[in-house]
């Protein structure tokens, strides 16, 4: 079943719209809950995708201050033969070591932020863009959100996830369970989100939805921001 609660008791609208700019709608939720699968639907809809997950990739280059921060603190052994970061093999340290996780942050979300800040604001002087979407698993962990004008979360049944998470990245139940846990609940994303889509049932259904958020969210850059109960 999928669900979307705009600007109502449950899950209040915290910020003002901006009028006659383009909308920029932050996607963030569980890992494994569907975040790729609905910022495709957006894409396909004509919303241009920013994506912090490449973001960071091109933040930690070699050669880029990240990438020297990075390799000072973990070491050479988490390099490919290549000299790239190899992303699987300081995910798997991180995930084991809170505070190692936390010094990754802290170096990666200022680079990574500073990025976004000059593509969102390159993407908005584009007249063409109707709507831009940052993609950002960790938008509430960076504190990213003032970046945005509004924040969808993508959630589903824990069983789901879990049962998602062990598909895509062949991992045990118990690899599984100590990736969800390293992240923020999912309970307070929700908590905290604007939108909400619970991605439990087929791909068609959550799709209508989208199409529904995005036809919605999309006049507004011409016209005035919404009251309350404009998206329901």
């Amino acid at each position: 079943m999928v669900k979307k609660f705009f600007d109502h008791s449950t899950v209040p609208l915290r910020r003002k719209l901006p009028e006659g700019r383009t909308i920029v709608l932050g996607i963030t939720g569980g890992i494994a809950c569907g975040k790729s699968l609905i910022c495709r639907f957006f894409r396909e809809l004509g919303a241009t995708v920013l994506s912090a997950d490449e973001l960071a990739r091109e933040a930690v280059r070699p050669g880029e201050e990240a990438f020297n921060e990075i390799v000072a603190y973990f070491g050479k052994d988490i390099l490919t033969t290549e000299g790239i970061i190899d992303r699987a093999r300081l995910a798997e340290r991180i995930f084991l070591a809170p505070t190692e996780r936390q010094k990754l942050n802290q170096i990666t979300h200022p680079a990574i932020g500073h990025l976004a800040d000059r593509r969102i604001c390159e993407l908005r002087k584009q007249p063409d863009v109707p709507l831009i979407i940052y993609e950002a698993p960790l938008l509430f962990e960076a504190k990213a959100e003032e970046r945005v004008d509004l924040v969808l979360v993508v959630s589903t049944t824990p069983q789901q996830q879990l049962e998602r998470l062990m598909r895509r990245d062949n991992l045990s139940r118990e690899e599984a369970l100590q990736r969800i846990s390293a992240q923020m609940p999912l309970t307070e994303k929700i908590s905290r989100a604007d939108i909400l889509v619970e991605n439990n049932g087929p791909p068609e259904e959550t799709q209508k939805l989208i199409d529904h958020i995005f036809a919605k969210l999309v006049p507004l850059k011409k016209k005035n921001p919404p009251t309350s109960g404009d998206l329901l």
